[in-house]
């Protein structure tokens, strides 16, 4: 299918805030921030939910020295840090603000002079073939990055169609002009990760290939076509494997310079040119996750020409159009920034995952077709069942219901048959806890989202979450947690499963399934079994039934929970908190708690070895930089003051999101902090997702509007917004009160208006 087919070609709707010119949203997105520090954000070019993120990596950091671990890997998750120096090239695929990482395919490097092969360092770029670089020179949009590689004064220009990087390098003059094209190149690189790399040169103009590799993804195959737009005059290849065991008779000949038929383990190319002053060359190259003749397709279908701002255009058409789904009136142009670089945050994953003929490699490695739906990949789960899969079920039902599709067709292919964890590019990767594809699949059954067998989707859920030899789900089920002998992250474990079972029930439920209902209601309170009430915090529990006696609520390492504290994980239960706040002793107990949390001051020795948080993404000893802590300040609506709900929610806001290359406060998890600021600044947020209510908080909007696939509209208005009126007077829906700081979606889901009254002093009357 053709990019022009998928972008929207009509005309947008004028948002009120700037009824005086056109209406241009892509204005506000800022691609750089998150890419300094923690973000781990990319600045390159994509379409939403595109399969190519052609982007540039600024180091080639080993996952690995002398065997261990490489801490400063863990930066370049997204392949590029604002603050170093040099660019090493750039690369077609990239994940969103992960904290751990794969990927950086099909590395591309302009250079002049003499072909060097070898990257370089960033203390002496002149070693290789990376360049030093200037923000000064450097500028980046959606579906459009530039940037002057300061060592041969050559301007690099990206874009993408969804499946098709299109790469622009304006050279000097020289007969020594090259394309550098590294197949070792990659993020969490190591020896050894490269499986086997095959290069064929069908002529002047045009090679194809692939590549398999060994990482956070067991067994991925990329393959790939490339082409210029001038004869390349000579080419050559250098294989990096050293002296293989076997070589059979490849060695009869010359396989270094103009040779086509190229294989090994690591492969570099140099594609050579004469060029004149300031002539530019242009590069496609695109993806398929199934061959490379597909990939030549891919590239014919999306990309046919040489029209490089013909592709830009079409790719912010389409972004302009994903933009539109929230038209909002802010505070300030530094809100309206951070509020569509969200947006478009939130618009990079999952990814498209098969080629314009449908085709797909599925998890049992084997092609498939994808019928009625888009395939897609990258599956975040412990962080994107919270808000960014809500988000979409709001504003992007269709995509939603084609990523539930997926999650399913991932079943189907599974020998183990379960639902994806986490998961990308045909391979199931395990990270992180919890079964929380299940909360996607039931929140998009329940409310409408997904069409597909709801039947056949339950037992999925079921067949998952009976899982007995994955992550101590058979201790879970026989004695109601997971011991701490068994497992080191017994404690988030047992809370995040008992969630997901009572999503399980809720969809057992609809469908009439009373002893499946039964069972994982009762599933779904596993999380009494680790609270300990003698110190008021979740506790492990080994499988004697003994509480562990060495315990510090402060401390994440060690003390059964995985990138969390007992203080934190101990609020972890979205779906029964008015139970959660009896035992810990009634409203006034959890009040006093959550104030606590925000106010104690967390000593560095607790977070000062953990990678994925930094003094950045905590307040007193919230921490906002991490997924688990999402909804507690909406927990302040069940106490006696729900002000301060209103208060603390206005005060992360502000102090976790910035305008700056350091922007975010932590990982961005493939949309999920982007999605939580999203709900947040309109006014509301699914503390439980699968429930059928949102909790509502301070919004930090003046107005918006969402505009629903159905044609409705919910417009939002919150009267007298500033910066100091962050308490909320009342609130309405279609002019009627609403009661429990609540709001449904079956209310909102066909639109409607929704007006919160705001004001600088807060409502201290008891609730």
């Amino acid at each position: 299918m053709n990019i022009k087919k998928l972008v929207y070609l009509g005309l947008f709707c004028v948002p009120y805030f700037l009824k005086a010119q056109e209406a241009k949203l892509i204005q506000y997105v800022k691609p750089l921030i998150g890419t300094a520090r923690m973000g781990h954000t990319f600045p390159g070019a994509t379409v939403p939910f595109g399969a190519v993120q052609l982007s540039p990596d600024t180091d080639t950091l080993s996952y690995a020295v002398n065997g261990q671990y490489n801490g400063d890997v863990y930066k370049y998750c997204a392949g590029y840090q604002y603050d170093d120096p040099t660019i090493v090239g750039f690369s077609h695929t990239h994940f969103s603000g992960t904290g751990h990482s794969d990927l950086g395919d099909i590395q591309i490097m302009p250079t002049q002079g003499k072909v060097q092969l070898n990257p370089g360092t960033a203390d002496r770029p002149q070693d290789g073939y990376r360049s030093p670089y200037s923000h000064a020179n450097e500028h980046a949009e959606p579906n459009y990055y530039r940037v002057l590689l300061d060592k041969h004064q050559i301007k690099a220009e990206l874009t993408t169609t969804t499946r098709v990087g299109i790469h622009r390098y304006t050279f000097p003059a020289s007969d020594a002009s090259h394309l550098i094209v590294d197949l070792t190149a990659g993020i969490y690189n190591y020896d050894g990760k490269n499986v086997w790399t095959v290069v064929k040169v069908l002529n002047d103009s045009t090679l194809v290939g692939y590549r398999q590799t060994n990482g956070w993804s067991r067994t991925r195959t990329v393959y790939f076509a490339l082409r210029t737009s001038k004869p390349f005059k000579n080419y050559g290849a250098r294989y990096g494997d050293g002296k293989p065991v076997y070589n059979g008779f490849w060695r009869k000949f010359d396989q270094q310079n103009n040779f086509p038929d190229l294989a090994a383990h690591n492969i570099k190319l140099h594609l050579d040119f004469d060029t004149k002053a300031q002539e530019a060359i242009l590069m496609k190259v695109a993806l398929s996750p199934v061959s490379m003749k597909n990939a030549l397709s891919n590239m014919q279908e999306e990309a046919p020409d040489w029209n490089f701002d013909g592709y830009v255009k079409e790719g912010q058409v389409a972004w302009e159009k994903e933009l539109h789904k929230i038209e909002a009136d802010m505070l300030n142009k530094e809100d309206l920034v951070n509020f569509y670089t969200a947006m478009y945050h939130a618009s990079l994953m999952p990814t498209v995952y098969m080629d314009v003929n449908g085709e797909y490699k599925g998890l049992d490695q084997e092609v498939h077709k994808a019928e009625g739906f888009t395939n897609y990949t990258s599956f975040s789960l412990w962080d994107t069942f919270r808000a960014f899969h809500p988000l979409m079920n709001l504003i992007n039902p269709t995509r939603n219901a084609d990523i539930v599709a997926s999650m399913m067709a991932h079943y189907d292919q599974s020998v183990l048959k379960m639902l994806p964890i986490w998961s990308h590019y045909a391979n199931d990767n395990w990270c992180m806890s919890g079964y929380h594809a299940v909360s996607v699949v039931v929140d998009a059954i329940l409310k409408g989202t997904y069409q597909g067998n709801a039947e056949e989707a339950l037992q999925a859920c079921v067949q998952t979450a009976n899982t007995r030899n994955y992550e101590g789900i058979g201790p879970y089920i026989d004695k109601g947690y997971v011991p701490d002998d068994l497992s080191g992250t017994s404690v988030s474990n047992t809370l995040e499963y008992a969630y997901d079972d009572w999503c399980i029930a809720q969809l057992a439920k609809k469908l009439g399934k009373e002893d499946i209902y039964a069972t994982f209601s009762k599933r779904a309170e596993h999380w009494k079994s680790l609270y300990d009430p003698s110190i008021g915090f979740m506790r492990p529990k080994d499988s004697k039934g003994t509480f562990r006696a060495k315990f510090d609520v402060l401390d994440t390492h060690g003390q059964g929970f995985i990138e969390g504290n007992s203080w934190n994980y101990s609020l972890y239960v979205p779906h029964q908190p008015k139970e959660l706040m009896e035992l810990m002793g009634g409203a006034q107990k959890l009040e006093s708690y959550l104030d606590s949390l925000f106010s104690m001051e967390l000593p560095d020795k607790y977070f000062e070895h953990t990678e994925d948080i930094t003094r950045d993404g905590i307040i007193g000893n919230y921490v906002h930089g991490n997924e688990p802590s999402h909804h507690v300040a909406y927990l302040y609506n069940i106490t006696q003051n729900p002000w301060k709900a209103q208060q603390r929610l206005r005060q992360i806001i502000r102090n976790q999101y910035h305008n700056g290359h350091a922007g975010l406060g932590g990982n961005d998890d493939c949309g999920q902090m982007s999605a939580w600021y999203l709900f947040t600044a309109l006014g509301f947020y699914p503390v439980a997702p699968a429930a059928d209510a949102y909790w509502v908080g301070s919004p930090l909007v003046k107005s918006a509007k969402i505009n629903f696939e159905n044609g409705k509209q919910l417009s939002i208005m919150a009267r007298n917004q500033s910066e100091k009126n962050v308490y909320v007077k009342s609130v309405r829906f279609n002019g009627k009160p609403l009661e429990n700081w609540s709001l449904s979606y079956e209310l909102i889901k066909n639109g409607g208006e929704l007006v919160f009254e705001m004001t600088g002093k807060p409502d201290k009357r008891k609730h």
